[in-house]
């Protein structure tokens, strides 16, 4: 009993002491923010947002009002918000803010860190897709790789791969995603041999991935839009199965070259189960030839 209550008190004790370094950090995000906010808005000039600019401007960028027209929130809302008051923001909000005050990638993403959200916009960019790693993706050619993050968005690939299941760069940004792909897209779906199975895996480890991205929209959107467009996902959802990524041979019927065997491996980018490169080595001689002769077509196809 006495050590059952010693490690209740060492629990309330911790926990009494979480909350205001929790309440203190939180703080701190709120008035990065609020400078952050600032700074944006007195470096936007009215001309570049479609506004005169008057002969009684005392402001050097954006007033406040402007920057809450803008988009579609509230003055004293967005007072508050550059005031570092303690209120909630959502994502539409945030997105609507970064538009207006015309925020690149990066900084578009720093606002969403300081606000503690996750940008829902689908993954085209990824600060792990750098110069170096595109490189290494053609390096790699004729052999097929690309980079996907834990969502299955594919964030880059070579040019191999881009013919490899079907035509990728025809495709909006927003379908490159090798779950949307393998359930709705006809051309990417025949390329599978093994479907069902290939299915299946696929929604165990999207499950076993989401664990840690529950609340987040990015995540939600995705299963939201499988469960909408895809009857054969729903019923691979609700097994409720869940796998970890692992090697697995492959084999693939591509519309130029005909049957692929491949070893499909991820080399991780980071410690945690993030954004990797998937690499398909061919497991035999008549794939290899096959392969080298698609980077060809490839490369026919790049060329002006």
């Amino acid at each position: 009993m006495a050590a059952q209550e010693t490690t209740a008190t060492a629990e309330q004790a911790s926990a009494t002491a979480e909350g205001p370094r929790a309440t203190a950090a939180s703080a701190i995000r709120r008035h990065e923010l609020a400078a952050f906010l600032r700074h944006r808005r007195e470096h936007i000039t009215p001309e570049q947002v479609g506004l005169p600019r008057g002969r009684r401007r005392r402001t050097p960028g954006l007033r406040r009002e402007e920057v809450a027209h803008l988009s579609a929130v509230g003055v004293t809302w967005y007072t508050w918000l550059e005031q570092a008051r303690d209120i909630q923001v959502s994502v539409q909000v945030l997105d609507a803010l970064a538009r207006t005050l015309m925020l690149d990638p990066s900084e578009r993403s720093h606002l969403f860190q300081l606000a503690g959200a996750v940008d829902p916009t689908p993954a085209t960019a990824c600060p792990s897709v750098t110069p170096a790693l595109r490189a290494v993706l053609e390096q790699l050619e004729p052999y097929p790789a690309c980079l996907q993050n834990s969502r299955y968005d594919i964030l880059a690939y070579n040019r191999t791969y881009g013919l490899l299941l079907c035509d990728l760069d025809a495709l909006p940004p927003e379908d490159r995603n090798c779950m949307i792909l393998s359930y709705t897209h006809d051309e990417w779906r025949s390329s599978i041999v093994h479907l069902t199975e290939t299915q299946r895996l696929m929604a165990a480890r999207f499950r076993a991935a989401m664990a840690g991205h529950l609340g987040e929209p990015a995540w939600k959107t995705l299963l939201k839009r499988l469960r909408t467009e895809s009857a054969e996902f729903c019923e691979a959802w609700d097994r409720h199965e869940v796998v970890s990524h692992r090697s697995k041979r492959k084999e693939f019927i591509n519309r130029y070259v005909g049957r692929l065997v491949v070893d499909h491996t991820d080399l991780w980018l980071s410690p945690e189960v993030g954004p990797r490169m998937v690499t398909y080595v061919p497991a035999d001689e008549e794939s290899r030839t096959r392969l080298e002769k698609l980077h060809e077509i490839a490369l026919a196809r790049a060329t002006p």
